[in-house]
């Protein structure tokens, strides 16, 4: 048997070449085992399971429960953690391996896979070779994602994405979060609000990678959630880029559902206005409290979130005619001169400015409006300099676009 040096594989001298390897397994020290361990995986990562059978002699399923055993007495110690996980899914990852993929579930393989995910103890690398294992049960075919998901593996999986420090390791419980709602539509609901939940974690790239999954779940559920709304508007806070990125592609996305269409644009020209307490209640950074460093003014999240709004607002409207005339139907443009004026964060400005000058452009009406209402060198200056005008705006002007009165809808009876 080519595992232990022989060089038949068939006939007697596999079946003596397999009990000694089962022998030296259950007699081993944990260093011989770990040798056993990388040698199988070696020689049998690519064998489909006839291969495997006529590599073992036919007696595949004894190596295979011993290997299942030694994980579930060793898991919570690590011990090995990462090479057992990684033979096991030779086996039930091999073409028509069926049968080990049924023997592995029989001994409660999939209970042991998802605990490996909940231990605050277990190596990334090994919380890693579990997502692999467990992306290959539920490869098998919606019975098998079933089996996980009644295993309460949509919420284990879930928190190995919020905890987890790897991108690597974040990304396959993404992928693996995403097979699960896949052919599945039992527990599509369940992925779906285990998904929408991850929006207010922590971790930036948690926060990224539920959105862009939940962008492709959507679809496959229907009808959207409004517990969706408030969570994707709360990302526009974030400082990560790509966190602000995934949040506009996921409102842009949610818009077109009429379950959370009229509630995603309210909220977004609400969030132009932050109110006094939002703004006071922010925690100041640190830094800033240390008399060592110069006084900087950095900006509160709630003007990371304003501009973002902007910037959402200016993406929608330029995506559909319908969607700019409700924008403007909701005092958008109002609004918008409200965050123009916000001299305490620039990109706020920049982004109204930007979609400010696109409805301006495209609706004359609010061309005379917002002239009307600022004068005509200001609206000259603003005409002329479009998203650059932060830079030479003054505190009279500020002030003139704050206190601005601008009601685009009841001038022209919408």
């Amino acid at each position: 048997m080519p595992l232990l040096g022989e060089k038949g594989n068939s006939g007697k001298p596999a079946t003596l070449a397999l009990k000694r390897l089962l022998s030296d397994w259950d007699q081993g020290s944990r260093s011989t085992r770990e040798r056993i361990l990388r040698d199988f995986i070696k020689l049998n990562e690519q064998r489909t399971a006839p291969e495997l059978e006529n590599e073992l002699a036919n007696c595949a399923s004894l190596f295979l429960a011993r290997l299942t055993a030694w994980l579930r007495l060793t898991y919570m110690l690590g011990t090995c953690l990462q090479l057992q996980l990684k033979a096991v899914s030779i086996f039930i990852g091999s073409c028509s391996g069926y049968k080990f993929l049924n023997e592995f579930i029989e001994v409660g393989g999939i209970m042991t896979a998802l605990e490996i995910l909940g231990l605050r103890q277990t190596r990334e690398e090994d919380k890693m070779e579990a997502l692999k294992l467990l992306l290959k049960v539920a490869n098998g075919g919606r019975k098998y994602k079933e089996l996980i998901c009644e295993s309460f593996g949509v919420k284990a999986v879930a928190e190995c994405l919020a905890r987890v420090q790897s991108d690597n390791t974040r990304d396959k419980a993404r992928v693996l979060l995403h097979e699960l709602a896949n052919g599945n539509p039992k527990y599509q609901p369940q992925v779906y609000k285990a998904l929408i939940a991850l929006l207010p974690a922590n971790s930036p790239s948690a926060k990224q990678m539920a959105a862009k999954t939940l962008r492709v779940v959507q679809p496959m559920v229907g009808k959207a959630s409004p517990n969706i709304v408030d969570p994707a508007l709360m990302m526009l806070r974030s400082y990560h880029l790509g966190v602000q990125y995934e949040a506009c592609e996921l409102l842009q996305h949610l818009v077109e559902y009429e379950d959370v269409s009229q509630s995603i644009l309210v909220g977004v020209v609400s969030l132009l206005r932050p109110s006094i307490d939002d703004i006071g209640s922010q925690p100041q950074p640190a830094i800033l409290a240390d008399d060592s460093v110069g006084s900087i003014p950095a900006p509160l999240p709630v003007f990371i979130q304003q501009a973002g709004a902007a910037r959402v607002l200016g993406v929608l409207a330029r995506s559909s005619i319908a969607l700019a005339e409700r924008i403007i139907k909701l005092r958008a443009v109002h609004n918008l001169l409200f965050a123009l004026g916000n001299r305490a964060h620039p990109d706020s400005q920049r982004q109204a400015a930007l979609t400010l000058s696109y409805l301006t452009g495209n609706y004359p009406f609010i061309s005379d409006k917002i002239h009307a209402a600022i004068g005509d060198d200001f609206f000259r200056q603003f005409m002329m300099e479009g998203d650059r005008i932060y830079a030479t705006m003054t505190d009279i002007q500020a002030d003139i676009l704050v206190s601005n009165q601008v009601n685009v809808p009841a001038a022209i009876g919408w």
